[in-house]
């Protein structure tokens, strides 16, 4: 029970890598405060923990609404007396295509879903965390604007770049408050961003070390990791989990 009677926010919690986390941390034992912009899948999932003896509450909302962030940690601390961490783990590709011919408002929607939320989730996240004395943050970054660019992703590894210089900051800023911050960048994930095209999937597991894409509860393994006790010693940190896919050039 690595996450025991420990209150944590996860976004993007409907699908995929956030969905996974959310089975995963209720089973080890947390209070989970889920969101998400899907309502019924939102609703369903939190169905699915609570009827399993899990502890979740959801409010659906738009993590590019800082009131949205805000809510979300309100509702932690009304429904379970406070707020211990959180995965902040939305993010969206937008339209690929190159910088001189992209438009400015693709831009400016995907440095909003990726980057700006999580400005907003710090934001209203740290001072609920020292009122508990501490607690654990981690955002979901990309090996894409750290360790490769990808032609046509310029506007998501800006954002999702962004976010790791945001985790060494708030890490050195906030560290002696005994809160830590730390950022994953996950391979390739079978999620909803990823699709179902057979032919990409080939294509994407031989980016990888391992010659295949992650499932979504093995990179919500990690996020537990950085968010539970065994990763006391562990703060702004870029930790990868991409199969070797920063390391792979075959």
């Amino acid at each position: 029970m690595k996450l025991k009677n420990k209150t944590i926010i996860i976004t993007d919690a409907s699908s995929g890598i956030g969905a996974a986390a959310a089975f995963l941390f209720a089973s080890n034992g947390a209070n989970l405060v889920l969101g998400a912009r899907r309502e019924q899948l939102l609703n369903e999932i939190t169905g699915q923990i609570t009827q399993s003896n899990g502890s979740a509450v959801c409010l659906p909302g738009d993590v590019t609404d800082d009131a949205y962030a805000q809510a979300l940690v309100d509702l932690a601390e009304k429904s379970f007396g406070g707020l211990d961490g959180a995965f902040n783990n939305v993010g969206m590709t937008g339209d690929l295509g190159s910088i001189p011919d992209m438009e400015t408002d693709n831009w400016h929607h995907v440095m909003a879903v990726n980057l700006n939320s999580g400005f907003f989730a710090a934001k209203a996240q740290i001072p609920a965390l020292r009122k508990r004395g501490g607690g654990s943050i981690v955002f979901t970054s990309s090996f894409v604007g750290h360790t490769i660019g990808l032609p046509g992703m310029a506007a998501y590894a800006a954002a999702k770049a962004g976010l790791i210089g945001m985790t060494q900051v708030l890490a050195a800023e906030h560290g002696s408050e005994n809160i830590r911050v730390n950022t994953l960048l996950p391979g390739g994930t079978k999620t909803r961003m990823a699709g179902d095209d057979a032919d990409f999937h080939e294509i994407v597991r031989k980016f990888h070390a391992l010659k295949r894409m992650a499932e979504p509860s093995e990179i919500a393994a990690a996020a537990q990791f950085l968010l539970s006790e065994d990763a006391s010693f562990v703060t702004g940190s870029a930790m990868l989990v991409d199969g070797g896919n920063s390391i792979n050039k075959v």
